[in-house]
């Protein structure tokens, strides 16, 4: 079976769900939507993704179908269907065992953590100082600020966490940590790498992330793999 990804080759969601893909050993057909000609409103694109939604979105533009024609978006959800779907094969535990609850919580406690106390407040980083700059836009910088400083706070807690772990769920590689890396390389094009940086535990995480051969594959933009 060979999946099609419906996507934008640089967006964050789509990068997401292409990393899982690749993290899985899933082949896949990529089938690339402009998002400068806003092809993801048109009817056809709607019809499987409703919101018909911008990359910047947390669940942006990622539509998901198999031969069966089943369809899902919202790109962490298409990640967990995934890593389930195929939990034989490719990176064991990216979601831990439905078996071992304290695992499963653990791993669903830091899934929300980087939703909620981490791309919240990159994604705003990312959107002033990246997308609003491409457009034309002036920066907000008071924004900006607002969210350095609650991502400061975040990732001092980050520091703690993971002086003690490997990961943010334990001792595994999750998708909770995956997840982390398309807003966070945007700090760095956004010229804040130092808010990781500037954290050993932090920065020896996330460089081990990007090292991983699913984020070299895809880090210049997304291409089919079948």
């Amino acid at each position: 079976m060979v999946f099609k990804l419906y996507a934008a080759p640089q967006s964050t969601a789509s990068l997401r769900v292409a990393q899982v893909l690749h993290e899985k050993n899933v082949p896949f057909e990529f089938i690339p939507i402009d998002l400068r000609a806003k092809e993801q409103k048109q009817a056809q694109h709607t019809v499987k993704n409703p919101f018909g939604q911008v990359p910047y979105i947390l669940s942006g533009i990622v539509r998901w179908k198999d031969d069966e024609g089943f369809v899902l978006y919202e790109s962490r959800a298409i990640g967990r269907y995934i890593a389930l779907k195929y939990a034989g094969q490719g990176t064991a535990g990216l979601i831990p065992d439905q078996s071992d609850i304290k695992a499963l919580a653990l791993f669903e406690q830091a899934a929300s953590s980087e939703f909620a106390n981490f791309e919240v407040h990159a994604a705003k980083i990312a959107y002033e100082k990246l997308f609003k700059v491409r457009l034309g836009f002036p920066t907000n910088e008071e924004v900006v600020k607002g969210a350095i400083d609650q991502l400061n706070v975040k990732l001092d807690v980050y520091e703690g966490i993971l002086g003690k772990q490997a990961y943010l769920a334990g001792s595994e590689l999750t998708l909770a940590d995956l997840y982390h890396i398309p807003f966070g390389t945007r700090l760095y094009r956004a010229g804040l790498g130092d808010l990781i940086d500037s954290r050993p535990n932090v920065a020896k995480w996330f460089n081990g992330l990007l090292a991983r051969p699913s984020w070299v594959a895809i880090k210049d933009g997304i291409t089919s793999t079948a």
